[in-house]
């Protein structure tokens, strides 16, 4: 199996167009067309389909995609080994990411990271949805939350920690809560799904189900729709902390902190083995965001 037609066949699942997709690594329309053909030939199953306007992997295909992308990786990982070829991780990396997150903490530190490593280029993918790194045939995923799936390795590159927050006219206009149970008669903005708060009090762990007359599937929005004064929401440092020093927002219920495990993770699948490129992103952001003590605190 010739590794380049698996090159080939990654960047096309990633583009959804074989020219562009021939053109990232130096080939002609024709030439991967016909790289294409052969994988097909040599597997003896379709792999996409072809339309005039775009490709999409078939249901072989995508079964294929993370078979072909662990070989690929083990390639990359057994050459950097025995420090065949570039000494500095080369190819794409696929990276799925939080949309606030991305936007705010990723994308302005990616000029650096592209500094340090020229022969990599970057497929990100921003979405608050969580993706399926092996069926979407994501590298490796940046998650502020919770894990739950063991088949996933981890490795924390921060503290998410979360703080309830309000804007000053919000509390002059309604008044501050001294307590969680206070909270019961505000309106608090959610992200979907999240209307379940959990508080450290003295008496033990507390939980309140919060309603209000917001709730959105977006991080950004929620600081935002707190900071125009519409509720009472939690927030994470690293999304708040700049409203925060500027008097937007205001940290409330300081005795009563949530008890929460997130914290920002890089994660990738198990089954495949780190390639250099994997390494090398996550070396980096982890170094990047531990100088971060605004948001660390």
């Amino acid at each position: 199996m010739n590794i380049e037609h698996l090159q080939l066949f990654i960047r096309i699942a990633a583009t959804h167009n074989i020219s562009m997709a021939g053109q990232s690594l130096g080939l002609s329309p024709a030439v991967a067309s016909s790289h294409i053909n052969k994988l097909e030939s040599g597997l003896g199953v379709r792999l996409i389909h072809r339309t005039t306007r775009k490709v999409s992997l078939t249901e072989e295909g995508i079964g294929f995609l993370p078979h072909a992308e662990d070989v690929i990786a083990s390639v990359e990982a057994a050459r950097a080994s025995v420090g065949a070829g570039s000494s500095s991780p080369r190819g794409t990396l696929r990276v799925a990411a939080p949309a606030s997150f991305g936007r705010m903490h990723l994308l302005p530190a990616l000029n650096e990271f592209f500094t340090l490593y020229p022969e990599l280029t970057v497929d990100l993918k921003l979405s608050d949805s969580i993706i399926d790194l092996v069926e979407g045939g994501f590298d490796i995923a940046i998650r502020n939350s919770e894990l739950k799936d063991s088949s996933l390795i981890a490795r924390k590159l921060a503290q998410d920690k979360r703080l309830v927050c309000a804007s000053p006219d919000y509390l002059a206009k309604y008044g501050e809560p001294k307590s969680p149970e206070d909270l019961k008669s505000h309106q608090c903005i959610t992200l979907m799904g999240l209307d379940n708060w959990v508080f450290k009090t003295k008496n033990g762990q507390q939980n309140i189900k919060v309603k209000g007359v917001l709730s959105t599937d977006n991080g950004e929005a929620v600081r935002d729709a707190c900071i125009n004064g519409l509720g009472i929401t939690i927030n994470s440092r690293w999304s708040a902390y700049q409203h925060i020093n500027n008097g937007e927002l205001v940290q409330v219920l300081k005795d009563y902190p949530l008890i929460s495990n997130t914290a920002i993770w890089a994660v990738y699948p198990s089954s495949r083995q780190l390639a250099p490129k994997v390494r090398a992103f996550i070396d980096y952001f982890s170094e990047k965001f531990g100088d971060m003590p605004d948001w660390r605190e």
